[in-house]
């Protein structure tokens, strides 16, 4: 079967949108040809920064007859019953249907629909510019007179089905088997056969289509280069990816710029070049220092070798550099206290205050961190004031991205400790799924403590004033913070009570709920109450919290519930995609007072570990059964039973066994997870199983004396509740 090969060419095509609208356009076409009956093969997808690319596999000649029966109103209903009936079946006259005859329903109308199979042609020629017209850009432009919208005006066509062109129209644009090469070394009209020769074609007029492969290109040349002048290349993925969409045919060329900007941190330079000029940074490979040396991609073969392209950009980045240098001089006149003063003037939030509002809750809270992070206190508070200061410096505000990079910079110039200024740098982190978090084993106690009071103060916050994560946005990316929490926490093994620190630091913004020293909730205070939280700072001043927030109903109780669930959910997403099953992590939940994700953790792996063995796979369904047994007899009594069963009334040897067992496992799983040894409860845990056994096979749990069945009613609630020690065993699969 032949090949679809779609083209559309127009002006250059942003290198952000590529990727996504290539995609699209095949997702547009391969719908609408299913949509239009025909059982297409593969479908590949390319982008250049002048034209998008489809090629389909496997299109058969045309679509497939159809035959359908569509069952009408009855004979004699209304007149707008039967005119809806004639509209969606495709009748023209009510004569066009059959009249069926049912003993039950009586008569009624039926239309038999047989539609012959479309030619492929005449498919694609209607599903191409109906994709074209409601493609989704995130900007497009209108162009002359017609109303058709595209990113950038579109130049040409090329549809091909096999060798053969598919003859639609585009914005009064014919489609056709010709298009065009590089817009310098390709200009000549190509004329096109077919995919394979349409590649070919393009590759000799300097279009390398696949982005791959524009990429791989400029990453060879790049280290080449760089190799040559004895360097090494600062490497950049996203870099060489966005390279790739400027370029058709990359030429990579190598300039320098003067030594003195060598002055600034690298990370400005590199910043500046990558932001401005889409250029590399090459370093010293002895010292690992950045050199004067940057690499540039052209989008041309030039004749003298590149001098003129190269001239231009070192003219471009010693201005761009020049900036650089000066943002760092002025920043450097001063301190970065100075900075902070100015965190007054910038609005974090209309309901939770200025950023230095912010600041100060953030303080306050990794002071109370600290201890539990084995972190100094003062050197967590010291480093939480600090942290946001950089953001009114001149170089985070013409790079955010060097926010927390450039305080601490700030903070060495200024001769402040090194775990505070190291604590500035990565109390951000971790930004997103790849990247690092502060480790103990590094040093980095101090950054914890503030990384984790920044971001448990965010989340708490936006709970406070109702701007939770909906389904369809999380604009304050507050799933990203519950996940850098989860994964500090995790990766460093600590132990962190997450009810006591959502308690203190919602202290601040809950002008109804007061919290202890130790982040417990307290009793609600009235309207115009008072309440001290920690460090003996105000809640409530008037009708006017610390955080200068809005949030004047908070129920801090109903917030705390709220954002426990919440890192519940982000917990089993992240340790669903380790593999671990979500159950295990509601059956540990369930339990109260689990706010330890470390433990938690700890919990779900013994407890996955223990359900891998027969006799955890066993005890799963003895305790089930029991479970389900208490569960059916407490609804028809309407009663529980709880409570000790009686030691006289167990008159089977089975009976007596497991109440035996029944009360060494508490004892040994509760000793067990006092010193947090979870396999050693679950090894516990493991006796439970012959005696449960036994029991179903030796005891009738409802016998007819009632008193009999009372207690052995009572003696399966212990079963459960023996269970519960370590885990709801009803919240588990299987």
């Amino acid at each position: 079967m032949p090949q679809l090969l779609l083209e559309l060419l127009s002006e250059e095509i942003p290198a952000r949108m590529q990727a996504r609208a290539s995609q699209d356009l095949l997702r547009l076409v391969s719908d609408g040809l299913i949509a239009g009956g025909l059982e297409i093969g593969k479908g590949q997808a390319f982008a250049t920064p002048r034209r998008l690319t489809v090629i389909i596999d496997d299109v058969p000649e045309k679509s497939p007859a159809v035959s359908d029966e569509r069952k009408g109103p009855r004979v004699g209903a209304p007149d707008k019953a039967i005119q809806g009936f004639l509209r969606g079946a495709g009748l023209k006259s009510i004569d066009d249907a059959e009249v069926v005859s049912d003993p039950k329903k009586g008569d009624f109308y039926v239309a038999r629909i047989n539609k012959p199979g479309r030619p492929a042609p005449d498919i694609i020629a209607e599903v191409i510019p109906e994709a074209a017209g409601k493609f989704p850009w995130p900007k497009s432009m209108r162009w002359g007179d017609g109303d058709f919208q595209w990113v950038r005006p579109l130049h040409s066509v090329l549809c091909l089905l096999g060798s053969q062109v598919v003859p639609f129209e585009i914005a009064g644009i014919k489609s056709g088997n010709q298009t065009t090469g590089h817009r310098f070394h390709g200009r000549e009209t190509i004329a096109v056969e077919s995919f394979e020769d349409y590649g070919r074609k393009l590759l000799d007029a300097k279009v390398l289509l696949p982005a791959s492969e524009r990429a791989a290109a400029i990453a060879e040349e790049a280290r080449q280069l760089a190799d040559d002048a004895g360097l090494e290349l600062v490497e950049d993925e996203a870099l060489m990816l966005e390279n790739a969409g400027l370029t058709e045919w990359p030429t990579a060329l190598m300039g320098t710029f003067d030594e003195e900007f060598l002055e600034v941190p690298a990370e400005c330079l590199i910043t500046s070049m990558k932001s401005h000029q889409k250029c590399f940074s090459l370093r010293d490979p002895k010292t690992g220092k950045l050199t004067n040396r940057f690499i540039l991609v052209s989008n041309l073969i030039a004749d003298d070798g590149g001098k003129q392209i190269i001239a231009g950009n070192e003219k471009v980045i010693r201005a761009r550099l020049a900036d650089a240098k000066f943002f760092w001089d002025q920043d450097l006149k001063r301190t970065l206290d100075e900075m902070e003063s100015d965190l007054e003037d910038i609005t974090f939030h209309a309901k939770l205050g200025t950023q230095k509002d912010r600041v100060e809750r953030v303080a306050e809270l990794a002071y109370q961190i600290a201890g539990a992070v084995d972190a100094d206190p003062d050197s967590a508070r010291r480093a939480a004031q600090l942290c946001k200061a950089d953001l009114v410096s001149e170089m985070v505000g013409e790079f955010p991205e060097l926010q927390g990079l450039m305080g601490r910079y700030y903070a060495e110039k200024g001769g402040i400790a090194p775990d505070i200024a190291r604590a500035i740098e990565l109390h951000y982190k971790p930004k997103g799924a790849s990247d690092t978090v502060p480790l103990e084993e590094e040093g980095n106690h101090t950054a914890i403590a503030v990384a984790l009071a920044d971001k448990l103060d965010t989340l708490v916050g936006f709970w406070a004033i109702d701007e939770k994560p909906t389904g369809s946005g999380d604009p304050y990316q507050l799933r990203r913070a519950a996940l850098g929490v989860i994964r500090i926490l995790l990766e460093n093994d600590l132990r962190l009570s997450l009810l006591k620190k959502i308690g203190l630091a919602l202290c601040p913004l809950s002008p109804v709920g007061k919290v202890d020293q130790e982040g417990n909730v307290k009793n609600p205070l009235s309207p115009g109450g008072e309440g001290r939280g920690e460090g003996g700072r105000n809640v409530r001043e008037g009708e006017k919290n610390v955080g200068q927030g809005g949030a004047k109903s908070v129920n801090a109780d109903a917030v705390t519930t709220n954002l426990l669930s919440f890192f519940a959910d982000r917990l089993k997403v992240h340790l669903r995609d380790q593999g671990k099953r979500h159950d295990l992590i509601d059956a540990v939940f369930a339990l109260p007072g689990q706010d330890d994700i470390a433990l938690i953790v700890k919990r779900v792996e013994a407890l996955s570990d223990f359900l891998e063995t027969d006799d955890g796979a066993n005890l799963l369904a003895g305790v089930k059964r029991a479970t389900n047994i208490l569960a059916i007899e407490e609804k028809k009594d309407k009663r529980t039973y709880d409570g000790e069963p009686s030691g006289p009334l167990m008159t089977e040897p089975a009976e007596r066994a497991l109440a035996a067992a029944i009360a060494k496992v508490k004892f040994d799983t509760r000793a067990a997870i006092n010193v947090e040894s979870f396999a050693g409860a679950m090894s516990a845990l493991a006796e439970l199983r012959a005696p449960v056994d036994k029991f179903f096979d030796d005891v009738t749990v409802n016998a007819d004396d009632k008193a009999l069945r009372e207690n052995r009613l009572r003696l399966l609630a212990e079963i459960r509740a023996a269970t519960l020690t370590v885990a709801d065993f009803s919240r588990i699969a299987g």
